[in-house]
């Protein structure tokens, strides 16, 4: 009995002191600067389509504040006691967002324009590119392309 408890003390013992042994002292990977190539590919402009996108204007708020206003000196005509409050309350939200809708039907959206260049690259594969409006490219023009731009050439 002896001799086991020496042999488990000295397993335990082993095991105990391995656990605290630390390994050699190893330096970190360092960072390999990676150079990004630019691709360039050429093709043929293949398809041209103009993209007109509106935009929603702005509200300023006035129509919203006349419109509160307004709706709350009409609700406070209705009612009496607590329903004439709860009446201008209600009036003035009312008024309030009925205003805010009129005002931004008043205003015309600002229309964008671009134009939506389908080139078929010289490998057989298609890549399409926004491109503004005041553009010299046709459908058939050689182009080279970089960087998500076109250029003719």
């Amino acid at each position: 009995m002896r001799f086991t408890t020496t042999v488990l003390t000295a397993t335990l013992l082993a095991t105990g002191l391995s656990a605290c042994v630390v390994a050699p002292y190893q330096q970190a990977p360092q960072p390999v600067a990676v150079q990004q190539v630019q691709r360039v590919d050429t093709g043929r402009v293949a398809q041209m389509e103009l993209i007109r996108t509106q935009e929603r204007p702005q509200a300023t708020g006035g129509g919203a504040l006349i419109g509160g206003i307004l709706g709350a000196v009409i609700g406070h005509q209705v009612g009496g006691g607590f329903g004439k409050s709860a009446a201008t309350v209600l009036g003035g939200v009312g008024g309030a967002v009925a205003g805010n809708a009129i005002e931004s039907n008043q205003q015309p959206g600002q229309v964008h324009e671009s134009y939506r260049v389908g080139v078929q690259a010289d490998d057989g594969s298609y890549r399409y590119f926004s491109v503004p409006v005041q553009t010299d490219l046709r459908i058939g023009d050689r182009v080279r392309m970089g960087n998500g731009q076109l250029f003719r050439f």
